[in-house]
């Protein structure tokens, strides 16, 4: 996978986040957390992943979603694995 920049990756998730549970993508900053801050439930939290995985090419387990709280821990993660691909 071609470098992905951390400003590529947190526009994609705002426009994933923008699409599944409808907040604008500009609400969608790092320090935000998808359940205190953005209401985001679990069932819209694993359609989030499903579609970041899609967008970006990666790999995001189950089990690995339940530490992925902030959007920079998605960002994080999604840089890691794209980083190693």
């Amino acid at each position: 996978m071609a470098e992905v920049t951390t400003q590529t990756i947190l526009d994609g998730l705002g426009e994933i986040v923008e699409e599944i549970v409808g907040i604008p993508a500009a609400d969608v900053t790092p320090e935000k957390n998808f359940i205190d801050d953005l209401d985001i439930d679990s069932l819209s939290m694993v359609e989030i992943a499903v579609a970041a995985q899609d967008k970006f090419g990666v790999e995001i387990p189950d089990d690995e979603l339940k530490n992925l709280r902030t959007v920079q821990d998605v960002v994080n993660y999604v840089q890691n694995l794209a980083a190693k691909a």
